[in-house]
């Protein structure tokens, strides 16, 4: 399961008391670990899909830790993000070959069928933007992953009907 995904369309997502309940009970577990502030942050972001401030000033104080600390891990790691994500990511390569073979129109397609922005999210939360350097599949360029999906030889006319797959079934 992704993160943030609901595990079954008739779930209720949960609060966040119980998803800060969840966050307590993993910084109980990981209280007296050394290094333990990655690991802490990476199951974290899996609870509530991103890392509110909320969890982080937590995660401070139980860590014992400055939350300058905690905030510049967290700014540092491109993985981790303080904003909500969707429930599917969507990047775009934009490496050499991938820019080279139309992916900058790829791009565009994806922005237009979205209607955000690189690094925004859907305003019904199912699809976020991001932009790559290189997926290591140059032949098959121009290349776009959505969530572990790796979509090849993207056409800006398929943008909608690859979406469209990624749309079914997540109500």
């Amino acid at each position: 399961m992704s993160v943030g995904e609901n595990p079954c369309a008739g779930c209720q997502e949960a609060t966040e008391e119980q998803m800060l309940a969840q966050l307590d009970d993993v910084l109980a577990e990981y209280l007296d670990t050394p290094g333990a502030l990655i690991p802490v942050l990476q199951i974290t972001q899996s609870i509530f899909g991103y890392l509110p401030e909320s969890a982080l000033r937590r995660i401070s104080v139980a860590l014992k830790k400055p939350y300058s600390e905690v905030a510049g891990v967290v700014g540092f790691y491109s993985f981790f993000t303080t904003v909500p994500r969707g429930r599917h990511i969507v990047r775009v390569c934009m490496g050499t070959a991938c820019y080279v073979r139309g992916g900058k129109e790829v791009l565009s397609a994806l922005k237009a069928a979205l209607r955000v922005e690189v690094g925004e999210t859907t305003s019904d939360r199912r699809f976020s933007l991001d932009v790559g350097r290189c997926f290591g599949a140059c032949g098959l360029a121009p290349v776009i992953m959505i969530d572990d999906d790796v979509h090849q030889r993207v056409r800006p006319s398929r943008v909608p009907q690859i979406l469209d797959q990624y749309r079914t079934g997540d109500d």
